[in-house]
């Protein structure tokens, strides 16, 4: 992102947005999955990335009715499909076709040998797997190929400008992180289906937590800004925005809603950026360690200290693999797989709902009072709001991950004998969805300069999200979330 691009606020069509492309791969995978419904095997042939200690074994098939494609015919039978989609929806936004498609190609790779190396048997394997690959003892650290991921983007923003220049028209962590959530849709409609009560009391209570992003966060980083690090309303807006809501998004709506000047929210997104993956490597650990014992309050924290969808849901994808591995281990409790993530998930959703109506707000607040103080605009002097504003500033994936889990929540309960060959297609789709997940982490990783960020002179703006971080929205995030979800626990398999 350009800090001199003057179209920063430009609202975009249904086929030049992000959020849209996000929408359309992601029901396009989710109509793919759901053919299981009808008795059709359309996704197959994705790669599933295994944990392995021969070599030979890393990868195969999903379906053995696609085994004769072998390990290696599914993983490149699946970058194409990725690659194709991919690049129809970049090249229709403005991408340049080939540049899009090397770039993309180089990300992808890095991002499955992250994954590979991510699942290897001591790394991966879960305590009661363990025994089957004959290996004495496990990290039971799943996912921990995201890390690598994003620790190898990191390597090369930092280390190796040229080759992240190179390679920055594909890194989209938005784009990705969004495609993933709507697929994650599927799964948890017909999850919802199979735990009901469960599902409701985590979407109501996700409803709850997440007003006090707006009610308590918010304010007191505007205030924090403006009384001790003197910041004017121009900036003090975004940055509470950016650091107390849903990061990049948030300040990029705050800033088009009062008409910041667009350096702003471009300077502010990069120090999210990294912040977010300061919070990937240590947050989903420290929730792990004191937090097994409420692992739905721990999902729930991500979505809420954690301020970017990408950062959110790939910290409550850790947090979900590790408390399962540890309740394991140490409790022999088999928690189902995806309700933490779900927890988090809701919550940054429900975050993400509320923006447009939070710019909107915003919007009006400004153009009544004229905070910004330009010249020429005299305080108290109204202005027109255009009634488009909040659904301009709406985030468009969430509505395919709502449309994507009520159909197969509606499917599911008025047809209840399909249930398991939904739940089957989910569990196809959400291979695509580790996919563009672990695209994100190395996106974030590839877009994270932090040598640039202390050349551009941005102690103040680090200083406040220093203490707005670590000072309360961390602590206040795990309160809440504790209030909200303490003694509510996932499905046991077998139980």
């Amino acid at each position: 992102m350009s800090i001199e691009n003057p179209s920063i606020y430009d609202q975009k069509t249904v086929l030049k947005s992000e959020d849209w492309w996000a929408v359309w791969l992601g029901l396009l995978i989710v109509v793919l999955g759901a053919g299981r419904i009808w008795g059709s095997d359309w996704l197959g042939w994705v790669v599933s990335y295994n944990v392995w200690i021969d070599t030979a074994k890393v990868f195969s098939p999903n379906s053995q009715a696609y085994s004769a494609l072998g390990g290696w015919g599914s993983a490149i039978v699946t970058y194409l499909f990725v690659l194709v989609i991919t690049t129809l929806g970049a090249v229709i936004m403005g991408s340049k076709p080939v540049r899009f498609v090397t770039g993309f190609t180089i990300i992808y790779w890095i991002t499955a040998i992250s994954t590979i190396l991510g699942n290897y048997a001591y790394l991966a394997a879960t305590p009661d797997k363990a025994a089957s690959f004959k290996i004495p003892w496990s990290l039971s650290l799943g996912e921990l190929g995201f890390v690598f991921a994003l620790i190898i983007g990191l390597i090369l923003s930092n280390f190796f400008p040229r080759a992240a220049a190179f390679l920055v028209d594909a890194a989209r962590p938005e784009w990705y992180i969004k495609t993933g959530i709507v697929i994650l849709g599927m799964a948890i409609g017909i999850k919802t289906v199979s735990a009901l009560g469960l599902a409701g009391t985590v979407i109501f209570r996700g409803l709850c937590a997440v007003l006090e992003a707006y009610l308590i966060y918010w304010p007191v980083v505007y205030f924090i800004s403006r009384r001790y690090f003197k910041f004017t309303p121009e900036w003090a807006a975004p940055l509470a925005s950016g650091i107390s809501i849903c990061g990049v998004a948030a300040a990029i709506a705050t800033g088009g809603a009062i008409r910041a000047r667009p350096i702003v929210p471009a300077i502010l997104a990069s120090v999210i950026i990294v912040f977010v993956a300061i919070e990937i490597l240590f947050l989903p650990w420290l929730a792990t360690a004191f937090l097994v014992n409420e692992p739905m309050v721990a999902g729930a924290w991500m979505g809420l200290a954690v301020k970017s969808d990408g950062g959110a849901v790939a910290s409550g994808a850790i947090t979900d693999a590790l408390i399962r591995g540890k309740a394991l281990a140490l409790q022999g409790i088999h928690y189902q797989e995806g309700w933490i993530l779900m927890a988090t998930t809701t919550t940054k959703l429900f975050i993400d709902v509320f923006i447009g109506v939070w710019a909107f707000l915003l919007a009006v607040i400004w153009s009544v009072y004229r905070l910004n103080g330009k010249p020429g605009e005299a305080k108290g002097e109204t202005a027109k709001i255009s009634k488009r504003e909040i659904w301009d500033r709406f985030p468009k994936f969430v509505l395919g991950f709502i449309a994507t889990a009520l159909v197969l929540f509606l499917i599911g309960i008025y047809n209840p004998p399909v249930v398991k060959a939904a739940e089957a297609g989910a569990n196809q789709a959400n291979l695509l969805r580790g996919i563009f997940f672990g695209l994100c982490f190395f996106s974030i990783g590839l877009i994270t300069n932090v040598r640039k960020l202390w050349d551009a002179g941005l102690g103040r703006i680090i200083g406040v999200y220093v203490v707005a971080l670590f000072g309360f929205i961390l602590w206040v995030g795990l309160f809440i979330s504790w209030l909200f979800y303490h003694g509510i626990k996932p499905p046991v398999i077998g139980g």
